[in-house]
């Protein structure tokens, strides 16, 4: 593994390096500074899903005081896009979602925005809507996106179909799945669906643009992928990399959703309209919730089957992935929930077809788990009713077909105990944390029910072959350190997590270590995305070999005035010593910039440590078999739940939550916890009540707070349990593995269970409502089981 832990600072609960300045609101987020001279813009958005656009009419929205621009589709009517190039940033000839912009009016004040964006007058020619996944795989032409066949695609490993609403089609064949059926002995067939939903964030997304005399742009974002932004901005507006400098601020949580890019392009187009003045783009909760792009929405069909003895033979799994109007990230969701389709079991034989489909729905993005939530929702609560038709054990059939180093994955990478972990550990060890032994579903005295279900889950991070980062070193000259990368802090700790992690390396306290929060392109050195739970992986191996090069350079000038050979010499506790001598010794400060001699001769100068880090040996998909290795490692690991069913009135109260994660070795098992509660949290609020409400004509009925349900304070679980099974990756820093999303993953799937084992019926459909709750079992809410 990448460095070897010597100072003991790797695993312990290290007080986070923003603690203190997020505390007592030093910390500045990128909408609480209002520099002189800023003007403010606001979107005119579209209150149809599906429709022609007639006219749009801005007289009356130009008569309104400090109005400096109103920019429409037709100034920019090119398509963008991260995967496919297939929407533009303000739309031309017709809408595809409620809430999609179609202008973006630019004031000297917010309120004179907003009031001039009220008076835009809009004629639609109303258009049928598609309303969900699977109608719009039946129907035999697309009718959202009739050009689909002419966009670009970004990125190969995009399959749209033209003609059809089919964004991305992805297909994993493994084995011969029709022969293994006659194998099989238990064969069972579950649908299950969840809606689109949002991700809530508690900072609404935020972009500001200024175009300065000498070419130059300055972005100032809320954005999980700072140099995602440049790239797009030389890609579609034909601006030089170099002249796209992008500031990102704290980030008041992401979750994936600000992984993508809507905002900046259309701030661009604002500023442009103003001769290059900063404009501010500030979304409220409502147009966070209906305009910006949120979680994908998935309907799913699965057929297994298994031998007498419960040994998994065949999978035939379809998902059909409500991407929304646009295909955005939700066309590599398609691909990453292909990849891992069978969740961390052995199968043999694989059938695999996952769609990307264009609906009149907010189109989908990144949202923590990428696709895995959904997959593992879907394939768990599979194992479940395969159980329960065996007369098995539920944890009994799981541990029959774990995978274990040997076995392959559905795109036939071969697992080794580096890059797979221990799930049986993580099983047994939920097992215990459960107390599932004292039985899984049990009747209280007062009429309820105690039930209990679990779920096993594994993600790769499917990052892209040169997904990368940098790392650089500088030294002051007390022997303090500056850590300069260009992760984006958005609550996960990362920062903190890289700190540890280059004390440890140089050995030295932590305190000697400034690391700075906010991102700034012209100076941090460049990093894929903080995304995909690599930004400890990627920027933790750079900083690494930026330590590796800052000690090479700090023995070089230390050999020098020590007079022997750097080979003889040892660092630690911020000095270099001679091995066998260590009362012969110089501090990192003496030798940091340099030595200088008493007679004023100096030597060798600063020292400046780089490191950087690119993803290994990972390759595209082949599209007929999905054969490929598109990821480096699978954490893994198995969650559960006990909750407590009242089944007079369908009510019920979460009354533990557990995670057991196999993530590598835990850099910090604080802030790794509280990650984990995190997930589990929001795990269990989409898997209970978060859900966008759609009426027939595809506007967004619960676009506020007030009526978009997120658990509250007091519904959460009563306990929460998480435990770690360390088993080190060879490649990571550490041997540690990436962990930020697989709190959420399992939630929903072992939620499910749990609730189906109580209720006694099958609960395939989120979110897990009292109200489905009763639908399912098919009498009223008042009748007792």
């Amino acid at each position: 593994m990448a460095g070897s832990s010597n100072t003991g600072l790797i695993g312990q609960p290290v007080a986070r390096v923003d603690v203190w300045d997020k505390a007592s609101a030093e910390y500045k987020y990128t909408n609480d500074v209002d520099p002189k001279g800023m003007l403010h813009a606001k979107l005119v958005t579209s209150t149809y899903a599906h429709a022609v656009l007639k006219s749009v009419d801005t007289s009356e929205a130009w008569k309104v005081s400090g109005v400096r621009a109103i920019v429409t589709g037709d100034v920019f009517p090119y398509h963008i896009g991260p995967i496919l190039a297939d929407r533009q940033p303000l739309a031309v000839g017709k809408v595809r979602y409620f809430g999609e912009p179609i202008a973006i009016v630019v004031a000297d004040k917010e309120h004179q925005a907003k009031r001039a964006a009220k008076l835009v007058r809009i004629e639609y020619d109303p258009l049928p809507v598609v309303n969900s996944p699977y109608e719009a795989f039946q129907s035999l032409k697309g009718t959202i996106h009739e050009q689909s066949g002419q966009y670009t695609k970004i990125v190969e490993s995009v399959h749209p179909v033209p003609g059809t609403h089919i964004a991305n089609h992805i297909k994993i064949r493994k084995g011969d799945v029709e022969k293994a059926w006659n194998t099989c002995t238990c064969v069972v067939e579950q649908d299950y669906s969840l809606n689109v939903s949002d991700h809530a964030a508690l900072e609404p997304r935020c972009a500001r643009v200024q175009i300065l005399q000498n070419g130059q742009v300055i972005v100032h974002s809320t954005t999980q992928s700072p140099f995602s932004i440049k790239k797009l901005f030389n890609q579609f507006f034909n601006i030089d990399v170099g002249n796209v400098i992008v500031h990102v601020a704290m980030v008041g949580g992401a979750f994936g959703g600000k992984g993508t890019i809507q905002l900046e392009p259309i701030a661009y187009l604002a500023s442009q309209a103003v001769r290059g003045r900063m404009v501010s783009l500030a979304y409220e909760r409502e147009e966070d919730i209906c305009t910006a792009p949120g979680r994908v929405g998935l309907q799913a069909t699965l057929k297994l089957g298994t031998d007498a003895n419960g040994h998994l033979r065949a999978a035939k799994i379809t998902f059909y992935f409500d991407g929304g109007a646009y295909s955005d990230q939700a066309a590599g969701i398609t691909r990453a929930a292909a990849i891992d389709c069978t969740g961390p079991y052995d199968i043999a034989n694989v059938w695999c077809d996952s769609y990307c489909l264009y609906t009149n729905h907010p189109y989908g993005t990144s949202f923590r788990g990428y696709g895995h939530p959904e997959l593992t929702f879907a394939m768990d609560r599979t194992m479940d009713v395969l159980a329960r038709k065996l007369g098995m054990d539920p944890l009994e059939l799981r541990a029959k077909n774990l995978l274990k180093p040997g076995d392959s994955t559905p795109t036939h990478v071969v697992l080794t105990k580096s890059n797979i972990g221990d799930v049986k550990a993580c099983l047994a060890r939920a097992q215990e944390l459960l107390q599932w032994d004292q039985g899984q579903r049990v009747e209280m005295p007062d009429g309820t029910i105690r039930a209990k279900g679990v779920a096993c889950f594994w993600k790769t991070s499917t990052t892209p072959p040169n997904g990368q980062a940098g790392a650089i070193l500088t030294f002051d000259a007390d022997g303090s350190v500056n850590l300069n990368v260009a992760t984006v802090e958005f609550g996960q700790g990362t920062k903190t997590a890289l700190t540890q992690i280059l004390a440890e390396k140089l050995r030295i306290n932590i305190q000697k270590i400034r690391v700075t929060i906010d991102v700034d392109t012209a100076y941090n050195p460049h990093e894929w995305r903080t995304v995909a739970s690599t930004g400890t992986f990627l920027a933790g191996r750079a900083v690494i070999q930026a330590a590796d090069d800052a000690i090479r350079q700090l023995k070089q000038t230390a050999a020098i005035v020590l007079q022997c050979a750097a080979e003889d010499l040892d660092y630690d506790d911020g000095k270099v010593f001679v091995k066998d001598s260590p009362s012969f010794y110089v501090e990192y400060g003496e030798i940091a910039l340099g030595y200088k001699y008493p007679s004023g001769h100096a030597v060798m100068g600063q020292v400046i440590g780089s490191g950087k880090y690119i993803q290994k040996h990972l390759t595209g998909m082949d599209p007929k078999t999905g054969f490929g290795k598109p990821g480096p490692w699978w954490s893994v690991g198995v969650q559960g739940v006990e909750v407590a069913w009242n089944p007079r009135d369908n009510q019920y109260r979460i009354l533990k939550a557990v995670t057991v994660l196999d993530g590598g070795t835990i850099i910090n098992v604080g802030t790794a916890t509280q990650q984990m509660r995190g997930g589990m949290f929001m795990g269990l609020s989409y898997a209970s009540c978060e859900t966008l409400q759609f009426d027939d004509t595809g506007r967004v009925l619960n676009p506020q707070l007030r009526t978009y349900k997120v658990l509250r304070f007091g519904e959460q679980p009563d306990e929460y349990v998480v435990d770690f099974v360390q088993t080190p990756c060879i490649d990571g820093p550490f041997g540690a593995r990436g962990i930020g999303e697989y709190g959420v993953i399992g939630m929903p799937a072992a939620l499910a269970n749990g609730l189906s084992v109580a209720a006694g019926v099958d609960l395939n459909h989120l979110p897990l409502t009292p109200e489905e709750i009763w639908r399912a079992r098919g009498v009223r809410g008042s009748d007792r089981v």
